[in-house]
């Protein structure tokens, strides 16, 4: 039985084999309209969410399968005080997956140890989001029709951002990948990503407080919010939510090629006149992400 907690948990073989059954889905959703039928999915999710949780359930109804679950940890026995493997153990006996959201680090790892049914990290604390990385790898495939040689800017919450972290983790296994990491200096990358991933994989990084100066070598733009929640101290919050938003006057110089995506959701950080700009790939990704799930559900279900 295979869990995903961490997007290293897949080989890139696999992520190719995921890309690859994601875009054949796109290409001919009826031959997979029945893969998971009498399946059932249970999204626990003990911390608000809205694509990943919604993305989770149409992928299993479009396969097919049924949903069950829930939004937020007040509407679980976790309120009562119950732990996260007794609810794990009780609800692997109800489903035949289940895909998991918690503000703690590390929880979907102990759900796997304590689950009969294969479990799917939706994203814990400020650590990992597996399934947005592979959303992530699959709209860069699809709109640079390569996951090598890009040079990918990666701009906001660089500190607190877990889908920034899975995303360096992953790309940086790829061919070329150089990366620009801009963020005030209280947001920077951590310590431990450039030494463990970046200069341990001898990648081409440069970090710096201005959006302006690199955007001309772009192929790619993440953007990502400051996270209110991910903050002790709200005037920090308040002083920094603001200091990269991206507009038109911002990307004058950019590739006309340039992908530019977000995991949402949206405060401010991009504004709206950016929306009817080709190069905005933020709505097609949400999009995406509910085909690379409906591809990873069949890969932990083993159907073929």
């Amino acid at each position: 039985m295979r869990n995903l907690i961490d997007i290293k948990d897949l080989s890139i073989e696999e992520i190719d084999e995921l890309i690859k059954v994601a875009k054949d889905i796109m290409q001919n959703p009826e031959k997979y309209s029945e893969k998971c039928k009498y399946k059932k999915l249970a999204t626990l999710f003990f911390e608000p969410s809205t694509r990943t949780r919604l993305s989770f359930e149409a992928a299993m109804m479009e396969l097919g399968g049924n949903v069950l679950g829930f939004s937020e940890a007040s509407s679980s026995s976790t309120s009562k005080g119950e732990s996260v493997s007794d609810t794990i153990k009780v609800v692997g006996g109800y489903c035949d997956i289940i895909a998991m959201r918690h503000p703690k680090e590390g929880a979907p790892l102990v759900a796997s140890v304590h689950s009969d049914v294969p479990i799917i990290n939706a994203g814990d604390g400020g650590h990992n989001h597996p399934t947005q990385t592979l959303t992530d790898l699959l709209t860069i495939s699809c709109e640079n029709g390569r996951l090598d040689n890009l040079t990918i800017g990666l701009c906001g919450d660089l500190k607190f951002g877990r889908t920034v972290h899975s995303l360096i983790s992953a790309m940086s296994r790829y061919k070329n990948i150089k990366f620009v990491l801009i963020s005030p200096d209280e947001l920077k990358i951590p310590e431990y990503i450039k030494e463990e991933i970046l200069d341990k994989n001898n990648i081409e990084y440069v970090e710096t407080n201005q959006i302006e100066e690199h955007m001309s070598k772009l192929d790619i733009l993440y953007m990502t919010r400051v996270q209110k929640e991910r903050f002790f101290n709200e005037e920090d919050y308040l002083r920094l939510k603001d200091y990269y938003i991206l507009n038109n006057d911002r990307l004058r110089t950019a590739k006309e090629k340039l992908t530019i995506m977000h995991p949402l959701p949206r405060v401010n950080e991009i504004s709206t006149e950016v929306d009817s700009d080709p190069r905005a790939c933020y709505f097609k990704q949400a999009k995406y992400g509910k085909y690379i799930r409906m591809a990873l559900i069949l890969k932990l279900l083993e159907i073929k």
